[in-house]
């Protein structure tokens, strides 16, 4: 290059060779980046859906694209029986295009209270059965079950309520049968969640769009940021995916990998949306009309209750229904498993009970309800700012002259939350795993909400998983206090109802039940305390459906009510 020489410097090149140089520079760099990326692509273990990996199917291959954790033998068959168990009868199909006239209608429908067997009198004691007949939009009798139903007998002055069981007898007619437990006025109420029919359109949704919501994963390097769908179900392509199945716990998750960049380069995690116009049912999923409506009644609606006569003897359900958990008077919940349930109504109450105690909380938003009733409740407890996401945590309060730890952690994915690091997500039974435990340790948890338009099977799995965990605490921490909150009734749009339908996390209330039978562990028996109040259903319960939940959670854990 020739040089131009100057009085007082060499001089610069001309612009136009400057410019030449710059071009070379780019392209080099760009070509050694590139060969970065693509070594750290080839580290990386990517895989195409259709082999993600062996994985038991359960008999409807409709999951073919949702890659469930595989099963041992014995787990396969105990997940089996539970399916078995929680069998729903048959729905019927849903014609193109619907009519409701054939569809089960609360307005047309009846209820009657039978009369008591020995006598015209109810007493403290009796169970009290109704007789529900179902009824199209035509006026025409159903021949078929399935409808959800839910019933609860109260009495709203005395602030008294209990949960009915429903027993379907698969032509139509159903039973509500309710024990008999305080005096005065006992109030029936009956109420269609769902028609038969929706079940069918539920089922449909579970079966065909397991992945209608979906979730995002932002991927990141020094020069790009890329956004990919992930979930446990996802749909089969051409593209590659990041495999983030779990090492520890074998729970699964997948993210489209993005394009020239690393799996390893996934940073955060959050709710990408929901899919829409995915049914053409709408009819059935209607408020006021077919989707939690009370049914009335044929007769009167209530009956008179007094007090156990001397000698009387127990008036058991004809059909040999199950006792409820628990029933509410003057607003106060009292328990029917044998736990008595201390009231608990002063921070110092709560205080001496928890005094000396670590409780570790994990779970979904309605698990944190718990930790934020605490932290409201004590005024020495002391939430750390661990300047975390609040949806996910970790959470921590301390009182440190009491010394009483209270955390709270979010379950790992599914996880339905705003933008988080990936590397907050935790699983349950890992954290478990990291648990002393012992006698002054309470574990908490509670996980249904997020689950209920994933399959059946995905649930159970996770809920095996967590067990095995809990039988490992308690194996080396016998002493430890271990508590699990079930899922509730709640409030849904129509369009949310295929989300968040009571029907879905009826099935899994069902499940949690059989998982963990014959384990130590207590239930807060959440579905019954929110359906036998007289507030409105709400994932979220109101204060003093709480206030009685944690009332039973401290019972648990001081069982002698101290101070």
């Amino acid at each position: 290059m020739k040089l131009l020489v100057c009085k007082h410097s060499i001089c610069l090149p001309k612009p136009g060779y400057i410019f030449v140089f710059l071009i070379v520079f780019v392209l080099i760099l760009i070509i050694y980046i590139m060969d970065i990326l693509d070594f750290w692509d080839k580290l990386d273990i990517t895989i195409i859906i259709p082999g993600a990996a062996t994985v038991t199917q359960p008999a409807d291959m409709y999951y073919n694209f949702c890659k469930l954790k595989p099963l041992s033998p014995e787990e396969a068959l105990e997940e089996n029986l539970v399916l078995e168990s929680i069998a729903w009868p048959t729905t019927p199909p849903l014609p193109s295009p619907l009519s409701l006239n054939n569809t089960s209608d609360p307005a047309h429908s009846t209820f009657t209270i039978l009369p008591r067997k020995r006598g015209e009198q109810w007493y403290i004691g009796d169970k009290l059965e109704v007789m529900i007949k179902m009824y199209d939009f035509q006026g025409r009798p159903k021949k078929s079950g399935g409808d959800v139903l839910l019933a609860r007998l109260h009495n709203l002055t005395l602030g008294a309520g209990v949960a009915g069981h429903i027993t379907d007898y698969l032509n139509g007619t159903y039973s509500a049968v309710f024990s008999l437990l305080w005096e005065g006025s006992a109030q029936v109420q009956v109420i269609l969640v769902h028609p038969s029919e929706a079940v069918t359109e539920l089922r449909r949704m579970n079966i065909e769009e397991p992945d209608r919501i979906f979730f995002k994963s932002q991927f990141r390097s020094s020069l790009f940021t890329r956004t990919t769908t992930c979930n446990v179900c996802l749909r089969p392509t051409e593209q590659p995916v990041c495999n983030y199945t779990d090492l520890r716990t074998g729970e699964p998750w997948f993210c489209y990998k993005p394009t020239n960049l690393s799996c390893n380069a996934r940073i955060s995690n959050y709710n990408g949306g929901y899919k829409k116009n995915l049914t053409t049912m709408e009819k059935l999923f209607q408020r006021g009309i077919n989707m939690k409506v009370s049914i009335p009644a044929s007769g009167p609606a209530s009956v008179t209750v007094l007090p156990k006569q001397k000698g009387q003897s127990e008036v058991s359900s004809s059909s040999g229904e199950p006792e409820p958990s628990g029933y509410y008077y003057q607003g106060v919940w009292r328990a029917l498993d044998g736990t008595t349930v201390h009231q608990f109504n002063t921070s110092s109450a709560i205080t001496q009970c928890l005094k000396g105690k670590v409780i570790h909380m994990y779970g979904d938003s309605t698990m944190r309800q718990w930790f934020e009733y605490l932290n409201a409740s004590l005024p020495d407890l002391k939430e750390f700012n661990l300047h975390s996401p609040k949806s996910i945590g970790p959470l921590m309060a301390l009182d440190y002259a009491n010394n009483i730890f209270v955390t709270h952690r979010a379950h790992g994915p599914p996880l339905r939350t705003v933008n988080v690091p990936s590397m907050e997500l935790h699983y349950i039974a890992n954290e478990l795993d990291n648990v002393v435990g012992g006698s002054n340790t309470v574990v908490v948890f509670g996980i249904w909400a997020h689950f209920d338009n994933f399959p059946i099977e995905f649930y159970i799995r996770r809920l095996m998983s967590i067990r095995r965990a809990v039988v490992r605490l308690l194996s080396r921490a016998p002493g430890t206090v271990v508590v699990i909150r079930t899922g509730n009734p709640k409030s849904f749009t129509p369009s949310g109802a295929f989300v968040n339908s009571d029907w879905y996390t009826f099935q899994r209330l069902k499940v949690l039940k059989a998982v963990f039978k014959g384990l130590n562990v207590h239930l807060v028996h959440s579905w019954e305390m929110v359906l036998a109040h007289h507030l409105p259903h709400n994932m979220h319960p109101q204060p003093p459906i709480i206030k009685n939940m944690i009332n039973v959670l401290l019972s648990y854990i001081c069982p002698q009510k101290v101070g």
